[in-house]
């Protein structure tokens, strides 16, 4: 079965998001299938967050529905949702800055749906030879790289079905975000479904299986990331690339 026929892990359908009265996504269709990677682009301020936000919860849609795993969770507060099999990694990493690396994992790990446990503490360690190597080093010390590596390995030990990475390699150095693509294409080959916002759309099309375009809150492509790859036009008609 293709990830195109799977039951999809993640099915949103017909977002309508506002900030106040800014309409934000406009009718916004978004599907994940389990083991799939997809790529979210397009330029700045053109709803990707948001939708990722919706789909959380975090910012509820004012029309429009969210299912995981084909369980309408429209309206569930955040925390449900994420428990469904969510597991997010914010622009801005959001990690707990006065606990160490070790205990930002322990506050945050716990087992999957069905009791999943594939992700533990010493595995991000190991994941992530950065982190192992200062356990109890507290967040404000940690390198932005270092900080983003324990982000991700954060979400990672709530055995997610889904990881949402929003702004993977954002301002990082040329070897941090070379580490955080090893990573993600690992995460890939272990059957994880996972989300991506880069800026770095070549490095996101290299990995992506499907990739979505969004321009001023609507869905203007959708494709697989090597259909796209191929389409030097549309990139430079959405992107700018």
């Amino acid at each position: 079965m293709t990830a195109a026929m799977a039951p999809a892990l993640v099915d949103a359908r017909d977002l309508h998001v506002f900030y106040d009265e800014s309409h934000v996504l406009h009718g916004v269709d978004f599907r994940v299938a389990p083991g799939e990677t997809v790529a979210l682009i397009g330029r700045n301020g053109m709803g990707k967050t948001t939708t990722l936000r919706a789909i959380l919860g975090l910012v509820p849609p004012r029309r429009g529905t969210v299912s995981i795993h084909g369980r309408d969770m429209t309206g569930e507060p955040t925390h449900r949702i994420a428990r469904a099999g969510l597991g997010y990694v914010p622009e801005g990493r959001q990690i707990f800055p006065r606990l160490s690396v070790r205990e930002n994992l322990a506050m945050a790990a716990r087992p999957g749906p069905g009791g999943r446990t594939d992700w533990t503490v010493e595995r991000v360690l190991e994941t992530f030879p950065r982190l192992a190597e200062r356990p109890a080093q507290v967040g404000t010390t940690l390198s932005g790289g270092e900080q983003q590596m324990l982000a991700i390995g954060r979400a990672l030990v709530t055995n997610p079905d889904v990881l949402l990475l929003d702004e993977a390699t954002e301002g990082l150095a040329p070897l941090i975000r070379k580490e955080i693509w090893r990573v993600v294409v690992g995460l890939k080959a272990s059957g994880l479904a996972t989300v991506i916002v880069d800026k770095n759309v070549h490095a996101l099309l290299d990995i992506a299986d499907r990739a979505v375009i969004l321009v001023k809150g609507h869905v203007v492509h959708a494709s697989s990331g090597a259909e796209l790859r191929a389409r030097p036009d549309v990139l430079q008609r959405h992107i700018g690339l």
